[in-house]
Formats: structure tokens, C-alpha cells, sequence
């Protein structure tokens, strides 16, 4: 895939573009530099331009609202999601599709851990996003599942994609071992309200595979 690199503010954009120059879909993702030019090499047939964002403070601008450290040592989790969203949505991404040139007609969101929590609270305070990918996602998150029975999503998405790790829930921290169940009880209340939607259990923990895990979710979104 082609690379083009953009620093906006504090954030660092990298754009990935294949050989299919047709494409009008944009897949949004919040990771590393590295993690995103792994991915890109995973997904060289995917029919979509693929943006990557680094330079966001996850425990901070990745929470929609504030909450108790994860680990011991750690930050507290900010709750900083909606301040970031809007420059997300009105700084962030109308800068990149300037730059592709490309007024697209579908904007996909997808995430890992916390990234992925992002994902699925963005299409309650956002309608941009068609499609929505959710691996090894924090739905675990405090609040989060009662957030989601007592809004609704400003644009229900066509597809969401789910995947966990078929021993993340075998953890001693009680607010992680229920992830499995949470991120089912996620794609219940996605799938009700009209969106087609895909859970798998992947072998291993949390941070197994994720390059993998990833190129598989964006795939099927994608689709």
C-alpha cells in the first residue's frame, strides 16, 4: 500500500492506499504508527482507503466518562471521549479527506481495547460512521452496556464486528472477566435495533494477535 504522512497538531495521520483507486470508503482507526504499516500490509486487497491516528492519549481521550484506574499504578480513565470526538469528526477527518482528495461515501470506525470501545460510543454522539469494528473492545467499561440500553445511536451501522479472546475473561479483576459476556450483550443490542453483526472468540488473551485479530474485523466490515 501507499503511505502518506500527516502531522496534525499533536496527532500523527497516516494514510494507506492501495491499488484499488475507485475506492470512496475510509476506515478510521486509532493505533500505533507501526501497528497501523503491519495492518496495511495485512489488508493490500481491501478495497478502502485505511487512516490511522497515533498521538491520543487513550486513557484519557478515549473514555466517555471517568472512571477507576484499570491497574494498579495506572491512570484513572479521564472520560475525555466526547471533547475528542469533536475534533475527531470536525478538525481531524475533514483535514485528511482533503488531503486524499476524496469526499467519501462511507466512513467506517474501528478500534482495539479501549480504542475499540471508542468505536461503538461514537455512533451515539456521531452519525458519520457507517460501519463499526470492535476488537478485543473494553465493553467491559463501567456503565457502559446501561449507557447503551438508555440512548440510542445518531446512525444505526450497517455492520459491527466483534472479537475477544477466548481467555480474556479468565482474569482476577472482576471488572475484566466480564468482557465476554459484555461485548455479547453489546452485539445483542446493535443487532435489535437493525445492524448485521458478527461476534468471534479468538484463541488466546488479550494482546494475542491483535495484528491479526484486526485485519480479520476490517475484512469482514469491509465487505
Amino acid at each position: 500500500m501507499k503511505k502518506q504522512i500527516m502531522q496534525i497538531g499533536t496527532r500523527q495521520v497516516s494514510i494507506f492506499s492501495g491499488n484499488n483507486t475507485d475506492s470512496d470508503t475510509i476506515v478510521y482507526m486509532h493505533t500505533s504508527l507501526n501497528d497501523g504499516e503491519q495492518l496495511a500490509s495485512e489488508l493490500e486487497d481491501v478495497n478502502a482507503v485505511i487512516v490511522t491516528i497515533d498521538g491520543v492519549d487513550w486513557n484519557r481521550e478515549l473514555t466517555p466518562w471517568p472512571a477507576k484506574r484499570a491497574f494498579k499504578g495506572g491512570k484513572d480513565f479521564a472520560g475525555g471521549a466526547d471533547l475528542y470526538l469533536k475534533e475527531l469528526t470536525e478538525t481531524l477527518i475533514p483535514m485528511i479527506e482533503e488531503r486524499i482528495g476524496l469526499a467519501p461515501s462511507s466512513r467506517f470506525l474501528a478500534g482495539y481495547s479501549l480504542a475499540g470501545l471508542f468505536s461503538i460510543y461514537a455512533i451515539y454522539k456521531t452519525n458519520i460512521f457507517n460501519r463499526i469494528g470492535s476488537i478485543s473492545g473494553s465493553l467491559w467499561y463501567d456503565g457502559f452496556l446501561e449507557f447503551m440500553e438508555t440512548n440510542h445511536p445518531l446512525l444505526i451501522p450497517e455492520r459491527v464486528y466483534f472479537s475477544i479472546g477466548d481467555r480474556e475473561k479468565i482474569n482476577r479483576n472482576q471488572r475484566f472477566s466480564v468482557v465476554e459476556e459484555r461485548t455479547i450483550q453489546t452485539k445483542q443490542q446493535l443487532q435489535r435495533l437493525g445492524s448485521d453483526t458478527l461476534f468471534e472468540l479468538n484463541p488466546g488473551n488479550h494482546f494475542d494477535e491483535a495484528i491479526l485479530r484486526m485485519a480479520k474485523g476490517l475484512r469482514w466490515i469491509c465487505d
